[in-house]
């Protein structure tokens, strides 16, 4: 039935990964406080400053450089459409587990890759001491996780349950 409990957590993923896909997931500002460097769940954007020659009257804006991580985007579309199928597979409780595993293992790229960005990527932008921060994207994403783990248990425990029922009959 659709009114069991990891049926909330399954829409709790959906939910994070609709903040996770509209919000930013990290930023940095850069050494001189006037630029930043951002990630979002479709880019990757840092402004540069333009070096200043000698004679040359001063620009005001900075460029900015703009890197596509679309593929972070579609891990994050991919696993709210899985949750969003798995409310609907409650008569089939181990196709809901198989599809918790796979969201897990999607959760899991989706945080290494926006690490490996963040981290790496990330640190060779302003000061290389600051690591940025992360913004609520991200954490909805590590939200997403725990849900994702709440309602793989809660699916186990009501097949132990049927298991157990008709072992009865």
């Amino acid at each position: 039935m659709i009114q069991r409990v990891q049926t909330i957590f399954l829409f709790l993923i959906v939910v994070a990964m609709g903040v996770a896909l509209s919000n930013p997931l990290w930023e940095k500002t850069g050494a001189n406080l006037s630029g930043l460097a951002q990630l979002t769940a479709l880019e990757y954007s840092q402004q540069q400053a333009i070096p200043q020659q000698a004679g040359v009257p001063p620009t005001t804006s900075p460029t900015t450089v703009i890197t596509s991580v679309w593929y972070l985007g579609l891990l994050l579309a991919l696993v709210g459409l899985s949750s969003l199928y798995a409310i609907f597979q409650y008569r089939n409780r181990l196709t809901q587990t198989a599809l918790c595993a796979v969201n897990a293992l999607m959760l899991t790229a989706i945080m290494g890759i926006i690490l490996y960005r963040t981290l790496y990527a990330g640190k060779a932008y302003g000061n290389v001491d600051d690591q940025g921060n992360f913004l609520i994207g991200f954490y909805a994403i590590i939200a997403a996780l725990v849900c994702n783990a709440l309602a793989n248990r809660f699916i186990r425990r009501d097949e132990k349950l049927v298991r157990g029922s008709e072992r009865l009959r």
